[in-house]
């Protein structure tokens, strides 16, 4: 089916830079963006839609969350993260079902959807549940089971996370024509045994997998690793195997020099979760020395347990401004930087180098933003306006592969009233 989007803003590629078109038409062929430009272009469309007042910005890519926590929103507020962890949200996760993580998981979609979302990775138990979402509603994911291990004397073939994570992977990656990737993870340092670790690592690059991992997001977790292993928890994990495949680590707050070297030396991307690590008191990641020393960093939500939204828009805005805070500089950071560690370079740590931007023969995943609110205008830098001033709620649509999935508060693909209901009965069989 060939599509075009007329008379609109677009934010388009060129190289490494951001090129933004006034009016202009986007054409799709099929899942693919065909024509960009400033004239309309030649030839017949199945579906042609005035997009005047639009601005076309691509998909945006939440490379770290844990989607079913929607149904822990508000769970152990203003607490640090050790004792939001193990006091508050590990006892609720013990007493979840399957149906409760189906209902959390689709419940984050239609969040996810309605902010512009394209893709998101996702690491929790349970895995098939999100999977099962996925595919229904269109949107794009890289799913993973987390591994963990509080036994020392397990053997790791033993692990029935493995044999879950594994599972997964075999009857899931690539499926629903790519848009279903399965990643591997181990949930971090401190919920994991050496041998479970060095064991899965080994298996992940036997299965040519990319690797998810928390790491070093608060200062306890870092020195504790430190104080047991005489290592940080980046060497601990180099030393294991973790980081031979390809791998992307959340949060990286407290990551030493030499930490960052390892990381840019291994390939490891980094994806960045402002709220969350404010919200919990976690500190500030040194993300412009990251970026300076050549790492690919990307943005992540967290869980909405800990955020408490799904709301990438919010994520952008901190990332451009808490830096500039903290270190007393306001030309680092910069909206180009943050836009793109919130699209194509989160596209890049998923594996989907076929996304992420809006240019012809890249996957049409796009948003469209409603530029008719009065925070706004005036359009006199577009790169700002999305950073700095506009909102999720801005979003008027969500397309992914050239399917429109959200549109003037309609969901397409997903039954919202269902989906509600279904997450109010989770709610009340987790808290009566």
């Amino acid at each position: 089916m060939k599509k075009l989007l007329s008379n609109c803003g677009i934010l388009s590629s060129t190289g490494d830079e951001f090129n933004y078109i006034e009016k202009g038409y986007l054409a799709i062929d099929g899942k693919t963006i065909s024509y960009i430009g400033t004239e309309r272009p030649q030839g017949s469309f199945d579906l042609e839609k005035d997009m005047t007042g639009k601005m076309l910005i691509p998909g945006i890519v939440n490379a770290h969350t844990h989607s079913p926590m929607c149904l822990l929103r508000g769970v152990g507020s203003d607490l640090p993260l050790q004792s939001w962890l193990f006091d508050k949200v590990f006892p609720i996760e013990d007493r979840m079902t399957r149906e409760d993580i189906l209902a959390g998981s689709q419940l984050a979609i239609l969040e996810m959807l309605a902010c512009g979302t394209t893709s998101f990775t996702d690491m929790y138990m349970e895995p098939e549940a999100t999977v099962e979402t996925v595919a229904r509603s269109g949107i794009k994911a890289n799913i993973c089971r987390p591994v963990q291990e509080f036994d020392s004397d397990e053997d790791p073939a033993d692990n029935y996370r493995i044999r879950e994570s594994l599972e997964t992977f075999d009857k899931y990656q690539m499926s629903c024509d790519g848009r279903i990737r399965i990643d591997f993870c181990i949930h971090a340092e401190y919920t994991c045994t050496a041998p479970v670790a060095a064991h899965y690592a080994r298996l992940c690059s036997e299965h040519g997998g990319n690797m998810h991992v928390h790491l070093s997001e608060t200062k306890k977790e870092h020195q504790e690793c430190v104080d047991k292993y005489g290592k940080t928890p980046a060497k601990w994990f180099a030393d294991l195997g973790v980081f031979d495949s390809t791998a992307m680590a959340a949060h990286c707050v407290w990551v030493t020099d030499e930490d960052m070297e390892i990381l840019r030396d291994k390939g490891v991307g980094v994806v960045h979760n402002p709220t969350s690590n404010m919200k919990l008191g976690s500190g500030f990641a040194p993300i412009q020395k990251m970026l300076d020393m050549g790492i690919k960093v990307a943005l992540g939500t967290d869980g909405a347990a800990s955020n408490n939204n799904l709301n990438m828009f919010e994520e952008m805005h901190l990332a451009a401004v808490i830096h500039n805070g903290y270190t007393g500089d306001p030309t680092i950071m910069k909206p180009e930087t943050v836009l793109r560690m919130a699209t194509v370079n989160g596209a890049y740590l998923q594996g989907r180098e076929d996304t992420g931007e809006l240019l012809v023969g890249k996957k049409a995943d796009i948003a469209a933003i409603d530029l008719s609110s009065p925070h706004l205008f005036p359009l006199l830098d577009p790169l700002a306006l999305i950073c700095y001033s506009a909102q999720a709620s801005d979003v008027c649509m969500t397309m992914v592969d050239g399917q429109i999935l959200y549109e003037d508060g309609k969901f397409l693909t997903l039954d919202k009233d269902k989906i509600i209901a279904d997450a109010a009965a989770a709610v009340k069989r987790l808290y009566g």
